[in-house]
This record gives C-alpha cells, sequence and structure tokens, in this order.
C-alpha cells in the first residue's frame, strides 16, 4: 500500500469523541477492566488522513494571522475539479456552491426555507440519527417511509407507500440520503429518477445528503441527484463535505450546490441570520488540499474499507446464526440485524450491545436509527483491530 491504514492510532486525549466520550449521552459505555477499546460507533475513521492535508494546514498555520477572509477561487475550483471528476459533474458554477459549517446545518437551512414549521417532512427509516435529531429539535413533523429488503436482501424505497404517504399528509420537503446512512445503498440511476419523478408529481422539495458520496465500494459510481434530470436540478438542494472522506469532521466545513437562484438567495440568507455559519480558515485549506491531492489516498482507502467489509460479511455469515446484515455498497458502516438471535437467545437488543462494549466493541445501539433489534457498527480501522473486534464477539458476545 502506498499510504498508511495499518497504524493502530492511539485516539486517547487528542479530542476523539470515539474513545474520549464512551459513557457520556448516546456513546456506549466503557470496556470492563481487561479490554482495550476498539472505537466502532461514531462515524469517523481510526486511520491517519491523507499526507497532504497535515502539510497544508501546517504551511497555513506558519503564518500568524488568522484574519477575516473570503473563499479563495482554488476553493471553487478544487471543488468543480472534484465534483467532475468523481461524479460527471459538467459547468458547475462557482454561485451554485456554498459554504456550509456542516451538513446538518444546511438541512436545517434549507427546511426552514422549503417547509413551515409544524411542517410533515419524508424520510426514509431506517434513519441517520442526525436528521430525526434536527427535524425534532427545530419542531417538524416526521414521516417515515420504511425501506424493504427485496429477494435478494438489497435495501430498496418503497416507491408506492412513498406516494401514499406524500398524498395522504400533503407533504412537500423531503430529506434524501444518497448513498444512504445507515444502510449503505448506493441507489442506481433508474431509482433515482424513479424517486425524482415521483417528488416532482406530487411537488416536493428535496434536500439530498449525499456527504457519503467518494466512499464507494467494489467500483461503483455516485449519480448525483441533480444529475438525473432538468427538474431534478433545480428542485434540489445538495449537500456534501470532505468530511467523511478525508476523516475532517472536528475542522467543520461543508458545502452546498443549488442551481436554483431563488432557492439559493433565499437557504443563503437563512443561513446567514445566526451570523455563525462562516467560514473556518484551516476548513479551507484543509479542502483545498483533499480535493487536489487526495485522490489516490481516497482510492487506496475505499479499497481497504471493502476488505474490511468482507472480512466482516463473511465472518457473520461463518460464526453468527440468526444475524442478518447486508452488504454495504458504500459508507464504512455495517447495520446489523440481530432479530432471529436474540429472539433464540432470549437477549434484547440493549443487552446485546452492553455485552460487546463490556469487552471494548465500542458498537452503537441500532434503536436510534430506527433499527428495533439493529446494531451499528464502523469499520474504518486497520484490519488488525477488524479482526481483533470480530474474535472477541465470536468468544464473549454471540455465545
Amino acid at each position: 500500500m502506498q499510504y498508511d491504514f495499518t497504524s493502530i492510532l492511539d485516539r486517547r486525549g487528542w479530542d476523539a469523541m470515539a474513545v474520549d466520550s464512551l459513557g457520556k449521552g448516546f456513546a456506549p459505555q466503557p470496556p470492563k477492566a481487561g479490554f482495550d477499546i476498539i472505537p466502532m460507533w461514531v462515524a469517523d475513521m481510526n486511520f491517519p488522513t491523507a499526507p497532504a492535508i497535515p502539510e497544508a494546514l501546517i504551511r497555513r498555520a506558519s503564518h500568524p494571522a488568522y484574519g477575516y477572509f473570503h473563499l479563495p477561487p482554488s476553493y471553487f475550483q478544487a471543488i468543480r475539479d472534484w465534483q467532475k471528476r468523481r461524479n460527471g459533474v459538467e459547468a458547475l458554477p462557482d454561485e451554485a456552491i456554498g459554504y456550509e459549517n456542516g451538513v446538518l446545518g444546511g438541512v436545517v437551512s434549507a427546511l426552514h426555507v422549503m417547509c413551515p414549521r409544524g411542517g410533515p417532512v419524508l424520510v426514509h427509516s431506517p434513519t441517520y440519527i442526525g436528521f430525526t435529531n434536527v427535524l425534532k429539535g427545530n419542531g417538524y413533523e416526521i414521516i417515515h417511509s420504511p425501506l424493504v429488503l427485496d429477494e435478494q436482501g438489497v435495501w430498496r424505497m418503497d416507491f408506492a407507500d412513498m406516494a401514499d404517504k406524500l398524498r395522504r399528509h400533503a407533504i412537500h420537503t423531503v430529506i434524501f440520503c444518497s448513498p444512504h446512512n445507515p444502510c449503505g445503498r448506493v441507489w442506481e440511476r433508474w431509482e433515482i429518477e424513479e424517486v425524482m419523478e415521483l417528488f416532482a408529481q406530487y411537488d416536493v422539495d428535496v434536500i439530498s445528503d449525499e456527504i457519503w458520496s467518494d466512499l464507494l465500494l467494489d467500483g461503483r459510481r455516485h449519480i448525483p441527484t441533480q444529475s438525473v434530470s432538468e427538474d431534478a436540478k433545480y428542485r434540489t438542494v445538495a449537500l456534501y463535505a470532505p468530511s467523511k472522506t478525508f476523516n475532517l469532521a472536528g475542522l467543520v466545513g461543508s458545502y452546498h450546490i443549488i442551481y436554483d437562484r431563488r432557492l439559493r438567495d433565499l437557504i443563503a440568507k437563512e443561513s446567514a441570520l445566526c451570523h455563525y455559519n462562516s467560514v473556518n480558515v484551516l476548513s479551507v485549506h484543509a479542502l483545498i488540499a483533499a480535493y487536489n491531492e487526495g485522490e489516490a489516498w481516497v482510492d487506496e482507502l475505499c479499497r481497504v474499507l471493502a476488505r474490511n467489509v468482507d472480512y466482516a460479511c463473511d465472518f457473520i455469515r461463518d460464526n453468527f446464526p440468526g444475524v442478518r446484515v447486508f452488504r454495504p455498497e458504500a459508507t464504512y458502516m455495517l447495520f446489523l440485524d440481530c432479530t432471529e438471535w436474540c429472539a433464540s437467545h432470549g437477549v434484547d437488543i440493549g443487552e446485546l450491545q452492553k455485552r460487546g462494549s463490556d469487552v471494548g466493541v465500542a458498537w452503537q445501539d441500532g434503536r436510534m436509527f430506527h433499527g428495533p433489534c439493529h446494531i451499528r457498527m464502523n469499520l474504518a480501522l486497520p484490519a488488525a483491530r477488524v479482526e481483533e473486534a470480530f474474535s472477541r464477539l465470536k468468544q464473549y458476545v454471540f455465545v
């Protein structure tokens, strides 16, 4: 390998929620004595980032002035070039690109423009907990449309259910997750075309979270929601970030792509009202370095993640009867369905999650993602740590 995906980082004391926040809020509990922590819950990576990024941060930080500034032309150029190379986006104008502190902040700004407070918003379930929290916290009504597993065990949208709920609840706003978190689906073009035709039919504005679009497995390609039709291009607010791709969440910095000028102006005004959605100078330099010099690193990362996913899914199949898992097509998260195992062993999902945490496998209770008997599990770790985690699960947990 050209890059380092094998070193085991000691993140303790280095501002890492994954290891320093155990036992707080919705984090797993710390392990019992004798077990070290294998962080497999919060969705960040346990790899050092692409080398060009710390080099760029050190270079910028060496100049001892960090005052007010405007986004440089190189910021927009880096995004345009990345979107063209990775997603086939042509002729992306600067004015369609807008800075956001975070994807969820962008979701909230778009919601405030698109939907009245208390209004209904359609989301798929299982549901990313961040969507649930911002919808509840800002007073919106959540309407779930469950994804369904087809005969091949692939998560699919239920178009009939979506149409029924759009009609019955008079819904005009949807949050669409592509690739899907936590299920790991990479939607095919026909699926996005069909769902966008449905949204056009019912006059639904679309907020498309595409933060996972770079972390694709086995050569899959991301289809931007805005790319499937001219109507989709102008109906959709798309949200991206280098944070998942390059493990930069702590730096803060995302961006939107909005082609409709009226919608863009309204959302920009909404984002500016709190006087908080301001650009962090270091995150700008991190994005530029990541997008200009990090592509080979991302490609190698995706191969490493695919091998971890293969190992984990094969191990579950061979060793944990009664546990089902869809092999993700993107992301580095597994969503384990433990329904049959729990029923046959008389164990509820809370107890199962605790059993893992007790032996240092810091995984996440899936109920907060609307998985009734599920576990969410992060595989963005060196292979040796993944293998150790599954060894502990076999010896101590699924017994």
